[in-house]
């Protein structure tokens, strides 16, 4: 997907939320370079998730979804795995409504 920004990312996942609600997703948010709008050619998609259910298969499914969607790298992290050195990192992500 060409021309991507933290709008038309947050855009995509809103118009995807049936699909993604699919895999138990509770919440989910953008964070990272494109969150911030400093993103370049090559530059990764962070999405932190929460889910109702969380299993292997709702993780990867989301991912290979949310990768066919944007044609682009996906890291996509757990929110409460999320290291407590690393906690500004909640601080940034921009929660998509689904």
């Amino acid at each position: 997907m060409k021309n991507l920004d933290s709008k038309r990312i947050i855009n995509e996942i809103e118009k995807k939320n049936k699909d993604i609600k699919k895999y138990g997703v509770k919440k989910i948010g953008l964070f990272g370079s494109y969150a911030k709008n400093k993103q370049h050619k090559k530059s990764d998609i962070d999405i932190a998730v929460t889910f109702d259910k969380e299993t292997y298969n709702n993780y990867i499914n989301l991912l290979f979804l949310l990768e066919k969607v944007f044609k682009r790298k996906i890291d996509l992290i757990i929110e409460k795995d999320i290291h407590p050195e690393l906690k500004s990192i909640k601080k940034e992500i921009k929660y998509v409504r689904i």
